[in-house]
């Protein structure tokens, strides 16, 4: 038996420690998730522990279809999505705390991160699901609940957004 579908399970029966488990496994997943959308370390724990309270408050109305994660997913998609309507500016990512990395490795790693920023909210999801999360063009359609087409048209225009940024041309978002 599915250890996600038995802590669901319990928590429809009222064992809210049975939670615990699906916290312990998803919880850095979601939270580095937060963070590749919003570059700022106190915003994504705030949206990464707000992803579980909704969880567990519509844990009578979540009906274990497939996967856990994947609603948790949706969840901190949304939640990262009004999060940026409400503030028009990102910050900076932060440094590297490892300064064990060569420098151009750690250059390329913030380049990176700042081409991710630049991209508009819609892009940046697909591309975070894609190239950080690994999630194929089908479950990103469903996570965020558009077709795969517009799934494969979103991540064509931020590679291209990203590749025009890494390259040293003006683009705007």
């Amino acid at each position: 038996m599915d250890l996600d579908f038995l802590s669901v399970y319990k928590m429809k029966r009222g064992d809210m420690e049975a939670g615990e488990h699906l916290i312990r496994k998803y919880y850095p997943e979601i939270l580095r998730y937060c963070y590749l959308h919003q570059f700022d370390r106190d915003c994504a724990e705030d949206i990464a522990q707000e992803t579980f309270v909704r969880f567990f408050a519509a844990i009578g109305r979540y009906e274990h279809r497939g996967k856990v994660k994947n609603y948790l997913y949706t969840i901190a998609a949304n939640l990262c999505r009004n999060e940026s309507k409400r503030t028009k500016e990102l910050p900076l990512p932060e440094r590297p705390e490892q300064e064990t990395q060569p420098i151009t490795e750690l250059e390329g790693k913030l380049d990176l991160y700042a081409a991710l920023e630049r991209l508009p909210m819609e892009l940046r999801q697909v591309a975070v699901l894609y190239y950080f999360r690994q999630y194929t063009l089908k479950e990103i359609s469903g996570i965020l609940k558009i077709s795969p087409s517009l799934v494969r048209k979103r991540l064509e225009r931020a590679k291209q957004a990203m590749r025009r940024y890494l390259e040293g041309e003006k683009w705007d978002r």
